[in-house]
């Protein structure tokens, strides 16, 4: 297993989802099938409870689900294309772009440092037409690396 923040099969492109929580539910599969993620339901019930805090959606077509939990193994990242988009709560609408982020429950550094690298980015329009415009799952895993992972 890598301990890659975001990998190629961690990327869902023109995902189809009903609501926010079957697009999360799909999104945890791709952790759980790279070993990143050990117990799905007990993670989903993590990132409902975060959610249920506040809304995780942001202008700009973005939803940004994300948990610290006993269940995950390594700090990642799962990315969702979402064509038809999904309602995460922004004010602008629903979100074709949804990134969750799974963080170790020890791991606080590491989940605020994801999410404020990835704030960052996502406030750039070009960053989200190049991943929108990204062919394929490694495009979009590189894109992210490139410009979100601290090197």
């Amino acid at each position: 297993m890598t301990s890659a923040l975001i990998t190629p099969d961690l990327v869902a492109v023109d995902l189809v989802a009903t609501d926010r929580d079957d697009a999360t539910r799909q999104l945890i599969d791709l952790l759980v099938a790279a070993g990143r993620v050990t117990d799905a339901d007990a993670f989903h019930a993590d990132v409902r409870a975060r959610e249920a805090q506040m809304a995780t959606g942001m202008p700009g077509g973005i939803g940004l689900p994300h948990a610290r939990s006993a269940y995950v193994t390594v700090p990642s990242l799962a990315v969702a294309k979402v064509p038809a988009g999904v309602d995460f709560g922004a004010p602008d609408g629903p979100a074709t772009l949804i990134f969750l982020i799974a963080a170790p429950s020890a791991g606080d550094a590491d989940h605020l440092q994801i999410l404020a690298a990835l704030a960052r980015r996502l406030v750039h329009e070009s960053f989200r037409t190049a991943l929108h415009d990204a062919p394929d799952a490694g495009t979009v895993a590189d894109i992210i690396i490139r410009e979100v992972v601290p090197s």
